[in-house]
């Protein structure tokens, strides 16, 4: 099991159509995920992506987009361990890896609420996605 395991979720009210865009552009990955280097692994299309994560951290990070309603709901997980020497894995001791997922943690929600900002501006509570 990963030192770093992070799983979050995040409706947004938009297609899943518009999320995978967002996710889609590896202008995006460098500035949410600056420490890590992705390489898609698995591109499912409105479905979302499945990256291989090299970097700080060495595992997996899916982004599963599950329609829901009128809108998406965004999953998202992180399976890793830090980067060794030798770019490895290099399992974190348990409270180095809590530390570390509560961190992502962090992270991944706040890049779920800005690209819920920025999809869903311009709509009122309770309107239908623009």
């Amino acid at each position: 099991m990963p030192s770093v395991d992070v799983v979050d979720e995040t409706f947004l009210a938009v297609p899943p159509e518009v999320v995978a865009a967002e996710f889609a552009a590896p202008a995006h990955w460098a500035r949410w995920w600056p420490d890590l280097r992705l390489a898609v692994d698995t591109d499912r299309g409105v479905q979302g992506f499945r990256w291989t994560v090299t970097g700080a951290l060495v595992g997996s990070m899916e982004v599963w987009l599950e329609p829901v309603l009128d809108g998406t709901v965004l999953h998202y997980f992180l399976r890793a361990d830090p980067s060794g020497p030798d770019g490895r894995p290099a399992p974190a001791a348990p409270r180095r890896g809590a530390a570390e997922a509560r961190r992502r943690q962090r992270a991944a929600k706040a890049v779920a609420f800005a690209c819920k900002d920025r999809l869903e501006a311009g709509r009122a509570p309770g309107e239908p996605p623009a």
